[in-house]
């Protein structure tokens, strides 16, 4: 049962880890049962809700908005996301968190905020990013305007600018053309946008030829915009401290995320939270509008399920905060060469209710129709009966249906007390 409890000063309502953890995973859609039939609202309310999706292409099993979403609201069509996406333009894809996302268009006011100011939305915990980007912008001024002017005759890709060179990253991270870093900072700026894909490759157009009519740009003074991004920021994660503020939305784009929290706090729109067996010395915040659903959270309401977290889902979003909140070290060992990876390539935590319990190393042989499962790993604490092990099964099965493996394969690494369940 949730242990909420107001301190004496009546200013910090102080919970247990387990209130923190299941607070986070109800916020971001993971508790409970899934709808009965996946619409395309559901997944617009789940964007809406998390408020970002982040986007990635890489396949081993199915991109990862694909799986986050597929977590949050079962067996979607991926035609609806597809239709969100071009067709109706309910959703686009923006760099949010210096990564490309998923996005509403409802929200379009926030980012085109950010887009009139960029570069100077940069926050300062990027250090340097700010001051390169301005010297970047100025150096290539003259190739943003002759890359715009190639746009007026219709969207392109990245091979058909008639600056692109291929080069090679200098660090592995940033781009190494000319003409992919501007395209970065020119999404940021708000002038173009991506359009529609072709595989993995981007289209890009004139964010005026590509917007549907009618979306809202309005300028949101700086104060008040950044009040309503702590605010969706706490709300998705549950509760949050400052740098997880910071990191989870917008990333790194806080001009003063002190006095935003200092001006909520002083209208009760959030409150301190302090979390008994978490050794911080950041401040912890939950928003008032949880409060009640905090307290609601009593054992007999509670409803846990298992999913298969893709590697950038949004609940495991920076490192520092699941090993904070859910005890569980999680890293992107796909960046890693293969000797050094302990668990495999493109690894799914396995969330139990509320704990991260165990990893999936899988892969989809679409070529076979099958969904080989390298090895499964149960975390030290992790629940050994056959109940959580039979659920992990069926989530595992119910991931191969959904991507349209006729058959599921397991190899020999999986633990002894769950092997005869998967299988």
């Amino acid at each position: 049962m949730a242990t909420v409890s107001k301190e004496p000063s009546g200013e910090t309502i102080a919970i247990s880890a387990q209130d923190a953890r299941r607070l986070a995973v109800a916020r971001q859609r993971l508790a409970g049962k899934l709808p009965a039939k996946a619409t395309r609202e559901h997944i617009l309310s789940v964007v809406r809700d998390l408020s970002f999706v982040q986007w990635d292409p890489i396949a081993v099993v199915a991109p990862s908005q694909v799986l986050s979403l597929w977590n949050r609201v079962g067996d979607f069509r991926l035609s609806d996301l597809e239709r969100l996406l071009w067709d109706e333009k309910k959703l686009f894809i923006h760099w949010v968190n210096f990564a490309a996302s998923l996005v509403l268009i409802e929200d379009y006011p926030l980012y085109y905020s950010m887009m009139k100011r960029y570069p100077e939305s940069i926050g300062k915990s990027w250090g340097s990013r700010k001051p390169n980007t301005r010297k970047f912008l100025v150096e290539n001024r003259e190739l943003g305007k002759s890359m715009l002017k190639q746009l007026k005759k219709g969207p392109m890709q990245l091979a058909q600018f008639k600056e692109y060179k291929p080069a090679k990253s200098p660090d592995g991270w940033t781009p190494g053309s000319l003409v992919t870093r501007m395209l970065f900072h020119l999404e940021l700026k708000g002038e173009i946008m991506i359009a529609g894909h072709q595989g993995n490759r981007n289209i890009w157009a004139l964010s005026e030829d590509f917007l549907p009519k009618g979306v809202e740009k309005k300028e949101i003074p700086e104060e008040e915009l950044e009040r309503l991004t702590v605010q969706r920021a706490i709300r998705a994660l549950g509760t949050a401290s400052p740098p997880e503020i910071n990191y989870y939305f917008p990333r790194g784009r806080y001009q003063n995320l002190k006095k935003a929290l200092e001006s909520l706090q002083e209208d009760s729109t959030i409150h301190r939270v302090r979390v008994t067996e978490f050794q911080e010395k950041d401040e912890r915040y939950i928003h008032d509008l949880d409060v009640e659903l905090l307290e609601s959270m009593k054992d007999d309401a509670w409803q846990p399920r298992v999913s298969l977290l893709p590697p950038f889902d949004n609940l495991i979003c920076g490192r520092a905060r699941t090993n904070r909140v859910f005890g569980f070290d999680y890293s992107h060992e796909m960046f890693l060469p293969q000797h050094k990876r302990k668990f495999g390539y493109w690894v799914l935590p396995i969330l139990w209710g509320d704990r991260l319990i165990g990893r999936v190393d899988p892969l989809m042989e679409k070529s076979k129709e099958r969904l080989l499962i390298h090895s499964v790993h149960a975390e030290p604490a992790a629940p050994r009966d056959k109940k959580v092990a039979s659920k992990i099964g069926d989530a595992i099965q119910r991931l191969a249906k959904f991507l349209g493996a006729g058959e599921v394969v397991y190899s020999s690494r999986v633990p002894a007390a769950w092997k005869s369940s998967l299988h």
